[in-house]
């Protein structure tokens, strides 16, 4: 009786370590197999980039298929921030508070130049990228992007959530706080 307990309490004591095992495993794929198909998508809008974004969510393209099915315009209901079109400075602290109230796991698509880089507008009021704001998943990049590539790039999410492993502390990446640059005078 008394092995029987010391085997117990090791196979215990293995679990609590967080060793990988075949059951752990297999409940890692089929988590992310449900969060990969079962996106809910928070258009974060701003400029000419959401005519895009329309298109692509339009029967033509149909991002239903891919699982992001309704916009939420709840942070607290979404799991998948898309930014698209420009973010301003005076913008970024309530795109930071929309990610900051986002329920974890939760991704990021930068979804056009603008977002990705600050595109044409190199000047101090535009961010230069959000990626100095919250993390980006995903970049899709152009002016705007075509709805192809907005597809491309959620079949590249799905792909990355798919492999992703849920830590033990519940949060899916290390967030770190990010410090927003301060804006300097373009150089004309």
């Amino acid at each position: 009786m008394a092995e029987n307990r010391f085997v117990q309490s090791r196979e215990v004591e293995y679990f609590r370590q967080g060793q990988d095992t075949f059951l752990t495993t297999r409940a890692d794929a089929v988590f992310n197999w449900g969060r990969k198909y079962s996106m809910f998508l928070y258009p974060f809008v701003t400029a000419c980039c959401g005519m895009e974004f329309m298109s692509a969510a339009g029967p033509r393209y149909d991002i239903d298929r891919f699982g992001c099915a309704l916009p939420r315009f709840s942070p607290r209901q979404a799991d998948l921030l898309m930014v698209v079109g420009t973010i301003s400075h005076r913008q970024a602290p309530v795109l930071k508070k929309v990610y900051d109230q986002m329920a974890e796991p939760k991704w990021v698509l930068a979804f056009g130049a603008c977002v990705c880089s600050g595109g044409p507008y190199n000047n101090y009021s535009t961010v230069q990228g959000i990626d100095t704001i919250i993390p980006v998943d995903i970049y899709i990049p152009g002016c705007p992007p075509r709805p192809e590539a907005v597809l491309d790039g959620l079949m590249k999410l799905q792909e990355r959530v798919q492999v992703e492993r849920i830590p033990h502390t519940g949060r899916h990446r290390e967030i770190a706080e990010l410090t927003q640059p301060v804006p300097e005078k373009p150089v004309a």
